[in-house]
């Protein structure tokens, strides 16, 4: 097989939670551009319909669906609705999140535990929905969980994150721990693990630690527009077919200081 056949994507769907912007439609647009169909889910239908005609726009084949991970009861229906209109899931994305400020000691109980609710339970139960259903019985499936370099180290000054640097390290533990129960049904799990890209998720953080960022990032820069493309379609190709259970770390270098 040719090199660019490996990281072709023609005929597989990829199902992409918090696909409407930042990071999670930056994945759709690298995975579009490779041939993958797109199936991508929000809260907002309005940003989701703009998502749509956004990735419509480059050529590619896209269907949106509404739907709160945080509902885990919705999740069954979620893979019905995409089953139904798509065929099929080859590719599944768990990029969906969130994030919460506060001092440890004063962490609220409810915030705690929509972070680790959005950040972990959810890609779990719809991991394990998609792969009861559709991956194992096929014989063949991936699954990409969106983490982050906050997963391997503690909070800097003026980040207090704890439950979302917690959220991220089970989410690379559960992407090992999945790869090794599911490498024999041909399944293989991975996580992705950026550092700062501009997104709702870090501006804030972003706008406040900016220049201590860049400052600590041997390539002396955050993330952009076009830095995960790569990793993601690499991992979702199988250009990466004999890589599973891995946390695969882009953030110009900072986690390495």
């Amino acid at each position: 097989m040719s090199v660019k056949a490996l990281f072709n994507l023609t005929g597989k769907t990829a199902l992409i939670t918090g696909g409407s912007r930042g990071l999670g439609l930056q994945m759709a647009e690298a995975l579009g551009e490779m041939g993958a169909r797109l199936a991508i889910t929000a809260r907002k239908s309005d940003e989701l319909a703009e998502a749509k005609a956004h990735l419509q726009g480059l050529g590619y084949q896209v269907e949106t669906f509404t739907n709160d991970l945080q509902k885990f009861d919705t999740i069954p229906a979620l893979v019905d609705d995409v089953l139904a209109r798509c065929g099929d899931i080859d590719i599944l994305v768990n990029n969906a999140g969130a994030t919460w400020g506060a001092k440890a000691e004063e962490y609220p109980d409810e915030a705690w535990n929509k972070v680790m609710n959005l950040n972990v339970s959810a890609p779990f139960f719809l991991t394990r929905e998609v792969a009861r259903r559709v991956m194992i019985p096929k014989g063949q499936g991936n699954v990409i969980i969106t983490a982050s370099v906050a997963a391997f180290k503690g909070t800097p000054p003026g980040m207090n994150t704890v439950a979302y640097n917690t959220s991220k390290a089970a989410a690379v533990h559960l992407a090992r721990t999945l790869a090794s129960e599911w490498g024999h049904y041909g399944i293989r799990v991975n996580s992705i693990c950026p550092g700062f890209f501009p997104s709702k998720l870090a501006n804030g953080l972003i706008d406040k630690l900016g220049d201590q960022l860049i400052a600590r990032a041997p390539l002396r820069r955050i993330g952009g527009e076009e830095d995960l493309k790569g990793a993601v379609v690499y991992l979702a190709s199988d250009a990466s077919r004999h890589m599973t259970g891995q946390a695969l770390v882009l953030d110009g270098g900072a986690s390495l200081l």
